[in-house]
């Protein structure tokens, strides 16, 4: 069940929900900093199918940093986020620039409560389900919330922007 958490305390993506109204759950996990792979990881220590579990990318769009929430079993399609974004050319960006603008760590990156507002698409597979998971600010933590929701959130759009 989803609910709201307490505000005094948290991560700026779980502040920012609960300032929203927006109801989550959060799914804490032991963290191992050796982990190969962030989401993976979420995915197993949290005993979810990889397809609702969500990591957030972000790519250089002609010079933009934009967002891209796709599942940690897939990869980011860089041509369809270009194209959902309406750019020429996406790459990936800069760890260091991803830290800078979004206020977070890699691997603890959120697709909310970023401290710059970056332009977000979210893959269509999420509207497939229910809830999905996506990072809750900090490595080691992730929330659970419903598509709908986490678009609101993100001022994102869905576009089909992940590949196998």
């Amino acid at each position: 069940m989803i609910r709201k958490p307490d505000a005094g305390a948290g991560t700026p993506a779980t502040l920012a929900l609960v300032r929203a109204g927006i109801p989550f759950a959060p799914h804490p996990y032991a963290h191992d900093p050796a982990a190969a792979s962030y989401g993976l990881e979420a995915a197993r220590e949290l005993g979810l199918d990889p397809e609702r579990v969500f990591k957030t990318l972000l790519a250089d769009a002609d010079g933009a940093l934009v967002v891209g929430v796709v599942p940690v079993a897939g990869q980011l399609d860089l041509k369809a986020l270009a194209s959902a974004v309406g750019a020429k050319k996406a790459v990936m960006a800069d760890p260091a620039r991803a830290e800078r603008k979004t206020g977070y760590v890699l691997g603890g990156i959120s697709p909310v409560g970023q401290k710059s507002a970056l332009t977000t698409v979210i893959d269509e597979s999420a509207l497939l389900h229910d809830t999905v998971f996506v990072s809750g600010g900090r490595r080691g933590l992730d929330i659970e919330l419903a598509p709908s929701d986490l678009a609101r959130a993100a001022s994102a759009t869905f576009a089909a922007i992940a590949r196998a």
